[in-house]
């Protein structure tokens, strides 16, 4: 792997570690912030439900109820596209457990396209799934 590009990959996790703690502390701690983290005109399907905007974005997460969200896994790698016109974009995969309220704990899987904006990361597109065993339902069939 050449070095820029190595370095790149560097950058990228450094930089989806960091966002993603402030992103899950503030969904755990701080939901009315939210709006924060989303482009205007971003889009976040979460678990089925599709919204766009990141005034719709927050209305939708305040509407959740209280979670406690724990990362086990993270990749992140740069998007390289001359459509982007270097423009610093990244692609974030996170997994985990969250627990809503004090009931137990269930996976779950979120997918960010991130963009930076100045100084800041703002969230293009958010992709949030709870994990639960259809998968291994269907394989049993």
């Amino acid at each position: 792997m050449n070095p820029e590009f190595r370095s790149k990959i560097d950058e990228s996790s450094r930089t989806a570690e960091d966002f993603t703690k402030l992103y899950y502390d503030s969904l755990d701690k701080k939901r009315h912030q939210m709006s924060r983290f989303y482009l205007d005109n971003a889009i976040a399907v979460w678990n089925g439900n599709g919204t766009t905007g990141k005034e719709n974005i927050q209305t939708f997460i305040q509407g959740l109820p209280s979670t406690e969200h724990t990362v086990t896994t993270l990749d992140a790698q740069p998007v390289i596209d001359d459509a982007l016109s270097n423009q610093k974009t990244l692609l974030i995969m996170v997994s985990g457990m969250f627990r809503i309220q004090n009931n137990s704990g269930k996976q779950f899987q979120q997918t960010f396209v991130i963009s930076a904006q100045g100084d800041k990361w703002k969230i293009v597109s958010d992709c949030f799934r709870i994990q639960d065993g259809l998968v291994d339902k269907k394989l049993k069939n």
